[in-house]
């Protein structure tokens, strides 16, 4: 039986979430490796010495990017048809990993960035908060009625922000966005992926994921 491929990965980590759902939604087997950010161990430093999640191992292959990981994954079997989107859907994820990205950071960890006003980092990433929005008032999902890369690549992220202040949050009136994220972290598709594993060490039992393969 050929080895699976390994994923390197950190549970909370927004790029490693967004890998998992991919790697999930395609049903195509891993071995997860949960890592501390704090203790990294050797043999993932080895095959990327970046020493940033998420990291699939796959024979000679070292993918290093989570969005090359969600393409990896659903390019061997794409179910729900998330790589079937508008061009469009790239740009979104552009921005969330950009500018979105940048304020969200600017805004969580505002304490590393004294010469920075967080409030001025907070509207601007309401104003990427407010697109994505005012998309969702007109459909279901970010690029038409039914989910696609995007929404599956930019609600982590959109999760992360949410969290650094739910009050604040929601006082924005982003009802749409909020049913969206709502949604989805009451799904069973977050559930899943959000499974908390004892970080890996050499010599312990393999843990597949997903713990089922697609049929």
């Amino acid at each position: 039986m050929a080895r699976l491929p390994i994923l390197w990965t950190f549970r909370r980590c927004p790029y490693a979430m967004r890998a998992r759902l991919a790697i999930a939604a395609s049903g195509c087997q891993v071995e997860l490796r949960e890592i501390l950010l704090k203790d990294k161990p050797a043999p993932f430093l080895a095959a990327s010495p970046k020493g940033t999640v998420p990291v699939v191992v796959a024979g000679e292959q070292v993918i290093e990017e989570s969005r090359d990981v969600m393409h990896w994954a659903l390019g061997q079997n794409d179910p729900e048809g998330w790589l079937d989107m508008p061009t469009e859907g790239h740009d979104l994820i552009d921005a969330c990993d950009g500018p979105f990205k940048r304020a969200l950071d600017h805004t969580k960890y505002a304490v590393r960035f004294p010469d920075r006003d967080v409030v001025d980092d907070r509207a601007e990433a309401l104003t990427y908060l407010s697109d994505w929005n005012d998309r969702l008032q007109r459909t279901a999902f970010l690029t038409g009625p039914r989910r696609t890369l995007a929404d599956m690549a930019v609600l982590p992220f959109v999760r992360q922000f949410a969290n650094t202040d739910r009050a604040w949050f929601d006082a924005q009136g982003l009802s749409a966005l909020t049913t969206w994220l709502d949604d989805f972290l009451k799904s069973k598709q977050f559930a899943d992926v959000m499974t908390k594993y004892t970080p890996w060490a050499d010599g312990q039992e393999t843990v597949v994921f997903p713990a089922s393969p697609q049929g």
